[in-house]
């Protein structure tokens, strides 16, 4: 089964002498997901600040620069994983660098016909 995993968090939450931190622990964490054969894809967003909205209403679509709402926590990246069940992704969920600073959602991906 695959999961997403929802990385949300405050921009401003990392200290700034454990962003180079980071980096190495990225690293690190990847490669023990490669190895475990449960990475399917992963990517981080830019800041919410260069977000745009997009709605739908009355035939018409409608561009917003910036978040569709004030939150206190912004979505910054994502992983989804292929693990057996839902006790698995919530592991690697846990492992991830950032979770230390905000949160990650975990949520089954549909699959076709489902």
């Amino acid at each position: 089964m695959k999961y997403m995993l929802l990385m949300y968090g405050r921009e401003s939450n990392v200290p700034p002498e454990e962003l180079q931190s980071l980096g190495p622990a990225w690293a690190a964490f990847l490669k023990e997901e490669t190895a475990a054969g449960v990475l399917v894809s992963n990517g981080g967003l830019d800041p919410v600040a260069k977000a745009t909205t997009v709605r739908v209403r009355n035939g018409k679509t409608l561009t917003t620069d910036g978040p569709y709402a004030e939150t206190h926590e912004q979505l910054g990246g994502y992983q989804v994983v292929e693990c057996k069940d839902l006790d698995e992704a919530t592991r690697w969920a846990a492992k991830i660098p950032t979770a230390k600073y905000g949160c990650i959602e975990v949520r089954l991906l549909w699959a076709p016909g489902q």
